[in-house]
């Protein structure tokens, strides 16, 4: 199975989501059953049923959670020395329509979040970076039209 890239910050939010469903959501779900069981006919009890699903969702998100984490490749970017752009940098753009500036940081799928300037890999922008490197020009196909950027800075923090 192919490896999937992912920073260090974003490895650890896994972790602490697989931490938080195996140590508390679990055990939570487990003497909620419990509890519903003892209510009596289980066929008509609606605490059970909502349980057993809840359970259900818990263990497939842990079964998805350790599956990523065992292809996961970790990367810091701190470690890179690079003025190339590729996994994990953060990259400066000016607009080439309105001058205006944003940082964005190009990370994994599963960590991306757009509000605070993460972009996945896999993202039109991110592809039409990568390789890229100060004072590039880079133009970006999207839905609402062709977008022109200048990269202002390249780094790995």
């Amino acid at each position: 199975m192919d490896k999937i890239h992912i920073t260090v910050d974003g490895y650890n939010k896994l972790q602490e989501e697989l931490r938080i469903l195996k140590e508390i959501e679990r055990p939570a779900v487990v003497e909620a059953i419990a509890a519903a069981r003892s209510l009596g006919d289980l066929s008509e009890n609606a605490e059970y049923h909502s349980a057993k699903d809840k359970q259900g969702m818990i263990e497939a998100r842990i079964s998805a959670l350790e599956s990523k984490m065992s292809i996961a490749e970790v990367i810091d970017p701190k470690t890179i020395s690079s003025d190339i752009i590729r996994f994990g940098a953060t990259v400066t753009l000016c607009d080439e329509d309105n001058g205006s500036e944003q940082k964005i940081q190009i990370v994994g799928s599963d960590e991306s979040d757009l509000k605070k300037g993460l972009i996945p890999v896999t993202s039109p922008v991110a592809v039409a970076l990568v390789g890229k490197k100060k004072d590039d020009y880079i133009e970006v196909s999207t839905p609402g039209g062709t977008r022109c950027y200048t990269v202002m800075n390249v780094e790995y923090i």
